[in-house]
C-alpha cells in the first residue's frame, strides 16, 4: 500500500450528472465531482467514490481497555488502538479536534498501516483486541471492516469508539466481526445535538446503539459527557438512563463523565463532582445497575460491585485495575449476572 493508493467506497450508490451518495452514516452525503462528503474524507472522482483515509493512522497506541471507556468488557486487557482523520459530527468540545476537524494529513504526522500489519502489531505487543478511536471509525469504514475480519480470524476482540452516527447498511455489514461498540449518547434532544455537534438526526444514534446489541449481540456501553448548562438537566439525564435501561438493559455500563473546556467551548467551566454524582444517583434511580462517573481519578464508583450482594467485582484506580471477584460474568458470590464480556463469555465467532 503506498500514499497513492485509492480504495473505493463499500457503501454508495451512483446519481445522475456523476454525482454520487454515500451510505455509511446518516448524513448521506450527495457529492458532486470532485467533492467531499460532510466527513471531508470521502471524495467523488468522476463518479467514483473513494476514501482518501484508508490505512492513514493519525494515532495510534497499546490502551488500557478501560480507557475507551470499557469496565465490563475483557477488565484488565490491552487494547491496541487506532486513530485516522475526519469525523461526521462537529463538536465544539471535541478533545481530538486536531485529527476529527481535518482533511486528510490536516492534522499533523500520520503513517500508513495495512490491515495486516495491524493485527500482526497488536498481538506483537501482546494486546488482547483492536479498537478503531480518537477520530470517529465509521469514517474509516473499508478500513476497520478489513481489521476488523482480520482480528477475528485470529482471535483478537474489536471495538468501536462511536458517537453511534452510522447506517443500518454499514452496521450490518460490520457488525458479524464488531466484538463492543462503546457508543457517546451527548444528551436526550433536538436542542443539545444541534447545539453541541451540529447534527439533527441524533434519534439514529440511539438505533444504532440498539441493533449493535439486539441483532449482532456486541457488547454496548454508554458514555455520556456531562457539560454545565448543555445536557446536566434532569430531564436530558433521566432520558438517557431511561432509554438505556428500556432498550439496552439495567446491566449496561452508563459512564458520566466530567467535561473540561476545549477547542471551541471553553467559556464554561469543568463539570462540578456533585452534578456527575446526581447523574449517578438518576441513573440507579432508573434501574441501571451500573453508573461510572469518569474522568474524576479516585472517584468511588471507578469500582464495579454486586449490586445484589455487594461483593467487590472488579478493583479499580485510574488504568489500574484488578477482577477479583468474577466467576465468567457474575458474582462468584452470589452467582447474580454482571454482564462482563471475557474469555469465558464471550460472542461467537463469526
Amino acid at each position: 500500500m503506498t500514499t497513492s493508493d485509492l480504495i473505493e467506497a463499500k457503501l454508495y450508490e451512483p446519481l445522475s450528472g456523476s454525482r454520487v451518495r454515500c451510505h455509511v452514516c446518516p448524513w448521506r452525503c450527495d457529492i458532486g465531482p470532485g467533492k467531499l462528503g460532510v466527513c471531508r474524507m470521502r471524495h467523488n472522482r468522476d463518479g467514483v467514490l473513494y476514501s482518501l483515509n484508508y490505512g492513514l493512522v493519525s494515532s495510534i497506541a497499546a490502551d488500557p481497555i478501560e480507557k475507551k471507556p470499557l469496565f465490563h468488557f475483557y477488565p484488565a486487557t490491552q487494547c491496541f488502538s487506532l486513530g485516522s482523520y475526519g469525523c461526521n459530527f462537529h463538536c465544539i468540545h471535541c478533545q481530538n479536534w486536531s485529527i476529527s476537524c481535518t482533511e486528510p494529513r490536516g492534522g499533523g504526522p500520520s503513517q500508513l498501516l495495512a490491515p495486516d500489519v495491524a493485527v500482526e502489531l497488536a498481538r506483537r505487543h501482546g494486546c488482547a483486541g483492536l479498537s478503531w478511536t480518537y477520530n470517529e471509525p465509521t469514517i474509516w469504514f473499508e478500513y476497520t471492516y478489513d481489521c476488523a475480519r482480520l482480528a477475528r480470524q485470529q482471535g483478537l476482540y474489536t471495538v468501536y469508539v462511536t458517537n453511534g452516527f452510522i447506517t443500518t447498511e454499514a452496521l450490518d455489514e460490520i457488525g458479524p466481526y464488531l466484538d463492543a461498540f462503546r457508543v457517546d449518547i451527548k444528551g436526550f434532544s433536538d436542542s443539545l445535538y444541534r447545539d453541541l455537534a451540529r447534527v439533527v438526526r441524533w434519534r439514529e444514534v440511539l438505533e444504532a446503539a440498539r441493533r449493535a446489541k439486539t441483532k449482532w449481540d456486541m457488547h454496548v456501553e454508554v458514555v455520556t459527557n456531562v457539560i454545565p448548562t448543555m445536557n446536566d438537566d434532569e430531564e436530558q439525564l433521566r432520558g438517557i438512563a431511561h432509554w438505556v435501561r428500556e432498550e439496552l438493559g439495567e446491566l449496561t455500563p452508563w459512564h458520566v463523565t466530567r467535561f473540561h473546556p476545549q477547542y471551541r467551548l471553553t467559556r464554561l467551566p469543568p463539570t462540578p463532582v456533585e452534578t456527575l454524582e446526581t447523574a449517578g444517583r438518576i441513573g440507579r434511580e432508573e434501574g441501571l445497575r451500573f453508573v461510572y462517573v469518569g474522568n474524576v481519578p479516585g472517584h468511588g464508583s471507578e469500582s464495579t460491585h454486586c449490586y445484589s450482594c455487594g461483593q467487590l467485582l472488579i478493583k479499580r484506580y485510574g488504568y489500574d485495575t484488578r477482577v477479583q471477584g468474577l466467576k465468567g460474568s457474575a458474582c462468584s458470590r452470589c452467582g447474580a449476572e454482571a454482564g462482563v464480556r471475557n474469555s469465558t463469555a464471550r460472542k461467537a465467532p463469526a
